[in-house]
């Protein structure tokens, strides 16, 4: 009989969407360019999100009275309190960055989703994290999850160096911060992945994104079935989100 271990298998998992509304319970700011908003509300008592990098539509009104509605990662979910976080990078004049700016005790908004989970299983040797400012809640939230015995090899990009903040994690951590998109390539290509079973995710700017995929798959070899990254955003694009592998 053969007992050698099964294959991993990234699973994906539909949920019913639904849209429900929520209110501000409080903000935090974290770092010089985020805020963390906590939504709670009777809505979310059958809220469910399966994954570190699930998506959620943020849909809210403008000045204008137009409703908006943009992506973002589930930061934390309390499903006793019914509290759920989202973290909010704060850039230029977008509408949700001012929202959140603005966002106090009591203000409205709608959550829709998620629709879906990926769930990337735990128990890879090594696990690849690389993104930029809009991929830290994801990242945040992956680091956290993961057990004493892997290995997280992390390349975060920002803007601004005030935003590097400690991440923490069980997981044998070894993080680089860089400062612009040409340093997260030059890093992952430099990056000598572990010869053991791994995953490598990454999610941010599309271009940078394609040019990461790439890197991961062609130049490194690493197998796609073994892979996932996403574009977070493009620039001249709102409301943009595209999967990439």
């Amino acid at each position: 009989m053969d007992h050698s271990p099964l294959p991993r298998r990234v699973q994906r998992i539909r949920h019913e969407l639904r849209r429900r509304d929520v209110e501000v319970i409080r903000t935090t700011t974290n770092g010089a360019n985020f805020v963390s908003v906590t939504f709670t509300g009777d809505a979310l008592a059958d809220f469910l999100s399966a994954s570190f990098d699930d998506h959620v539509k943020f849909i809210f009104s403008d000045d204008n009275g137009d409703v908006i509605r943009r992506d973002y990662t589930p930061r934390a979910f309390d499903p006793a309190k019914r509290e759920l976080t989202i973290e909010f990078a704060l850039h230029g004049d977008g509408k949700a960055s001012t929202w959140a700016q603005r966002a106090s005790r009591g203000s409205t908004a709608i959550i829709g989703g998620p629709k879906g989970s990926m769930i990337i299983p735990l128990d890879y040797d090594w696990h690849l994290l690389v993104g930029d400012a809009t991929a830290l809640p994801a990242i945040n939230r992956r680091l956290e999850e993961l057990p004493a015995a892997s290995r997280a090899l992390v390349i975060v990009q920002v803007n601004d160096p005030a935003d590097r903040r400690a991440l923490h994690s069980q997981a044998q951590l070894e993080l680089q911060w860089v400062d612009s998109p040409e340093q997260l390539i030059s890093a992952l290509r430099q990056l000598q992945l572990p010869s053991a079973d791994g995953f490598a995710w990454g999610a941010g700017e599309a271009s940078m994104m394609a040019q990461a995929r790439a890197i991961i798959a062609n130049e490194k070899g690493h197998p796609k079935d073994a892979m996932r990254v996403a574009a977070y955003w493009r620039h001249g694009v709102s409301d943009y989100h595209a999967e990439l592998s």
